[in-house]
């Protein structure tokens, strides 16, 4: 599994986003370009503590139970579903939102595995690096391809 901690994986997405215009339509989904990026953000700064979504048992029990077979898999499914809190609606700016990705990508590979949170996920719970790793590789992956990318 390729992974954003290591430079050529980190590079991967960056070249991949880089390829992105303001006029990227979408493959499925509702979400257009700019908006996917802040999405993105918003995952990749949870992975990095910054922000610290609310959870519930309830949530936390569906996320066991599809753990493994959400990391076992290559990739996320087409029109996955996604927490109400991380969907992203109204006009966002293509260009103020590509290089914050993309600063948060980076992130990873200047800083290390000592820039993963501690804290559980909000849906998976308890996480090793590896997991926090893989799961955003896997979630920016699955958007990028959404785009074409």
């Amino acid at each position: 599994m390729k992974s954003i901690l290591e430079v050529t994986g980190n590079q991967e997405i960056i070249d991949r986003i880089n390829k992105l215009k303001p006029d990227t339509k979408h493959l499925w989904g509702i979400m257009d370009v700019s908006q996917m990026m802040a999405h993105c953000t918003v995952l990749l700064k949870i992975t990095l503590g910054e922000i610290k979504p609310q959870s519930n048992i309830f949530l936390k029990m569906l996320g066991k139970t599809f753990k493994k077979k959400i990391f076992a898999a290559e990739s996320f499914r087409k029109n996955s579903k996604t927490g109400k809190e991380f969907i992203i609606t109204g006009n966002k700016i293509f260009e103020e939102e590509k290089p914050v990705l993309i600063s948060y990508v980076k992130k990873f590979v200047e800083n290390g595995f000592g820039i993963i949170t501690t804290e559980s996920h909000p849906f998976f719970g308890k996480l090793t690096v590896e997991e926090w790793d893989s799961l955003m590789y896997k979630h920016l992956d699955h958007h990028l391809k959404q785009f074409g990318n």
